[in-house]
């Protein structure tokens, strides 16, 4: 099967960490002339609505519910079903190979390729093998890994690892770093994003930190992502501190706000660092306290230790943030020597690498 055009399936798990670099990887293997198609479940839908409704299928999807006799029952019933789609959908596409994302949508997917005597490959982009991963694993004929540096991988499994880095759009990859950002010697313009799943607590808590940054007179320009039912409130409560700001829910190309601004408040996914990373964006990371396994703050510490950007935790929002942003607003030196780490790293060889795996299956 080397060197043939392929059909292939990219099933992912809901959440934006797993249907975004799916979607990335889609459009990569279609530009080379295979089939592609990806599988999710009823959360990935929602995001794959707003690029391309031809590109996905949707399964049942659940996690396993111990919480009491009947929801575990439900729970098992949703996951056979699913089982059963993924028979019924690798067979229907006549599939050569399927490549698990991550999330418990895949675990199903996958298993169900096993049955069918159909390769699977697998990918984790954070610093900790996911669970439905480190299941998975046994059976798969490779892992991609975004960082040599992953845990949660046995020795037994070494000979399956391929070093890729982040599946992330040809844009971040491709973003002109050289062109110098037009900046204020006084203003400083932060970009606040919560995440796949727009962070209703930054929408709570960061506001109050901006209104802080007004009283003791440093002057900020704000873009902020955040819950739909907080768009009118903060646009309101940014209007009456007189603050430049624009708010939003969503947004396809936030690339194009990069060189709008000089740092960039986030949470810890782990493609969202490595866009900041790899366009040259500095960062301070919240990691989401209650991510699976700890695995965002994990990401974040990654990234603080090879200095591409600052770690706060949620925890220390209040007594930490007003005080790092007051410390670039005095000396934006700071800043520059982040970026400066950044040059280090980049990911424009993903692609490639991941082709050459693909096609030795």
């Amino acid at each position: 099967m080397k060197n043939k055009k392929k059909k292939i399936l990219i099933v992912a798990g809901g959440t934006g960490g797993h249907v975004f670099p799916a979607y990335n990887l889609c459009e990569d293997l279609r530009s080379k002339r295979n089939y592609v198609e990806i599988i999710t479940d009823k959360r990935g839908e929602i995001f794959l609505n707003k690029y391309d409704k031809r590109k996905f299928k949707t399964i049942f999807s659940s996690t396993i519910n111990y919480k009491n006799p009947i929801s575990f029952i439900l729970s098992i019933m949703i996951i056979f079903m699913s089982f059963l789609q993924s028979i019924f959908l690798i067979k229907n596409k006549k599939a050569d190979l399927v490549i698990g994302m991550g999330g418990y949508t895949s675990l199903p997917f996958c298993m169900a390729s096993k049955v069918l005597d159909v390769p699977f490959i697998i990918y984790e982009n954070n610093l900790l093998l996911g669970k439905a991963n480190k299941f998975l694993l046994p059976f798969s004929k490779k892992i991609l890994i975004s960082y040599k540096e992953l845990k949660g991988i046995k020795s037994k499994y070494f000979d399956k690892i391929v070093v890729t880095g982040n599946i992330l759009s040809k844009k971040i990859l491709n973003f002109n770093t050289s062109t110098t950002k037009k900046k204020s010697s006084k203003l400083l313009s932060v970009l606040i994003l919560g995440g796949s799943q727009a962070a209703n607590s930054f929408g709570k808590k960061l506001p109050v930190i901006i209104k802080r940054c007004r009283e003791k007179n440093i002057k900020v320009a704000v873009y902020q992502q955040c819950t739909n039912d907080q768009i009118k409130k903060l646009k309101k409560y940014y209007s009456e501190l007189k603050i430049k700001h624009e708010v939003f829910n969503f947004k396809k190309n936030l690339h194009n706000y990069f060189k709008k601004i000089d740092i960039c408040i986030t949470r810890a996914g782990s493609s969202m660092l490595a866009e900041l990373v790899n366009c040259r964006v500095p960062f301070i990371s919240i990691p989401l306290p209650n991510s699976a396994d700890n695995h965002q703050f994990l990401n974040a510490e990654y990234f603080k230790k090879k200095k591409f950007g600052f770690l706060i935790e949620e925890i220390d929002i209040e007594k930490k943030l007003f005080v790092l942003i007051n410390s670039f607003n005095k000396d934006r030196s700071v800043l520059s020597k982040i970026i400066i780490n950044q040059k280090r790293y980049n990911d424009k060889d993903v692609y490639k690498k991941i082709e050459k795996s693909v096609e030795e299956i």
